[in-house]
């Protein structure tokens, strides 16, 4: 029976799940995308020295880097293909095949430039800022839910594209020009656009629920990876400072078209550390200003810029409170902690075990924003290490202090930690139980 793997980020995204589905697809013969858009951002290292080579990617799975391995881009991502040809010229640029390999759903809703300019406005209009990206993901999960969407598949009948266009337009352009006072959006230069992308994106479309049905019944090994955090999911994150999909590991299934016995492992990817970026309660947050402290270094040394935003993300001590609840969320078989060297020659490092709300402290992350907001974070302190662990690849060349403060969040956390992400190199890894064995 095949084995497949779910890999989710258990905090506010960034947490490096980019790296560590590079190295698990090792074992595996596809790659998909189930959620999202191109807000995401992985970040790729391949190579070592003047051979290293750095690849940004958004919409195509990370297991497009290794060669043989099928990716899919599923039903449940927003698509807008004009990024998605960029990125696929850019890879192929590289010399990275990507023609016979990625495989586009045609239910995927389509971002077009009117959902860019609605959410841009949006944002700016808000006094509260919700740190959207302002790449339109947003306004087309409405549509999709409005019923009012237009998908891949519809881009193969012009006539009929047209016609639904002409009548989303309408409404979205007077939502642009009344209320958000900007300018409509011409409708035929974006039938226009459209057009020309829907001959460039047929070579890629396919059946991606058949195919993953398929692949599973040949006994092939499957990898869905989740893009952001499962505390920015729709329904599960400090809503209203979420994203608007769900990032949990059940999405999965809805967004690609499989069953849920098609998923067998979940793989939470968790920072040593806490981070987030853009608005929104975050309890053991840090002053990452302030130069020489904790919450700097984590800033400077982690190098902490978000890759599809280029702001600095907020940085703060690691949250076992909010880590619980996206155990309880997502059924976390086992976590994978990277970027434990950021935390390197810090001599006491705390650790958020809980909150004090309204005068009683709880042990589990709120479920709405406004309590989150009015959470005081009960910390505890452990010892830390002066020793270097960047690039440590097995357990027992960590330090002592190290490998007590790893226990000490699997104790906290209760779920046990399966995989050490050391360096951004895939054999920068620690490995205490493979995933895929």
């Amino acid at each position: 029976m095949a084995k497949n793997l779910v890999v989710i980020g258990t905090q506010w995204g960034d947490e490096g799940k980019g790296k560590i589905v590079d190295w698990l697809t090792d074992h595996a013969e596809g790659v998909v995308r189930f959620q999202g858009g191109h807000n995401a951002g992985h970040t790729l290292v391949i190579g070592q020295g003047s051979n290293q080579k750095e690849y940004k990617l958004n919409l195509v799975p990370s297991g497009i880097i290794r060669k043989n391995v099928d990716c899919f881009i599923g039903n449940g991502v927003v698509l807008d293909i004009e990024h998605l040809l960029h990125e696929i010229k850019t890879l192929e640029n590289d010399g990275i095949e990507v023609k016979s390999r990625l495989f586009v759903s045609p239910g995927c809703p389509l971002i077009l430039k009117h959902h860019v300019a609605l959410d841009q406005a949006r944002e700016a209009k808000r006094e509260a800022k919700i740190g959207t990206t302002g790449k339109g993901i947003g306004p087309a999960y409405e549509d999709k839910v409005a019923r009012r969407s237009l998908r891949v598949y519809d881009l193969l009948n012009p006539d009929s594209f047209k016609k639904k266009l002409l009548e989303v337009m309408d409404y979205h352009n007077f939502v642009l020009q009344h209320y958000l006072k900007q300018d409509p959006i011409d409708v035929n230069q974006q039938f226009d656009l459209s057009m020309t992308h829907a001959e460039k994106i047929k070579p890629y479309l396919a059946d991606v629920s058949q195919k993953l049905y398929e692949a599973n019944a040949k006994n092939k090994n499957l990898l869905f990876e989740g893009a952001q955090g499962s505390l920015l999911d729709i329904d599960h994150g400090t809503y209203p400072y979420v994203t608007s999909s769900n990032c949990v590991s059940g999405q999965a299934a809805a967004g690609a078209g499989v069953g849920p016995h098609m998923l067998h492992y979940i793989l939470g990817i968790t920072k040593a550390y806490t981070t987030r970026v853009g608005g929104g309660p975050f309890p053991s947050e840090l002053d990452i200003e302030s130069e020489g402290a904790p919450g700097n270094q984590m800033s400077t040394k982690g190098k902490e810029i978000g890759t599809v935003t280029k702001r600095k993300r907020r940085c703060g001590w690691f949250d076992a409170a909010a880590l619980k609840r996206s155990a309880m969320i997502n059924s976390i078989s086992g976590l994978c902690i990277t970027k434990l060297d950021v935390l390197d020659g810090i001599k006491k490092i705390e650790i958020c075990v809980g909150y004090e709300l309204d005068g009683k402290k709880i042990d589990l992350l709120p479920l709405g924003a406004d309590q989150v907001e009015r959470c005081k974070p009960i910390l505890i302190e452990v010892d830390g290490w002066s020793e270097n662990t960047f690039g440590v690849k097995s357990w027992d060349d960590l330090p002592k202090n190290a490998q007590q403060y790893l226990k000490t969040l699997e104790k906290l956390c209760e779920v046990p930690i399966h995989v050490v992400s050391t360096g951004p190199e895939r054999d920068e890894t620690i490995v205490l139980k493979h995933p895929f064995e």
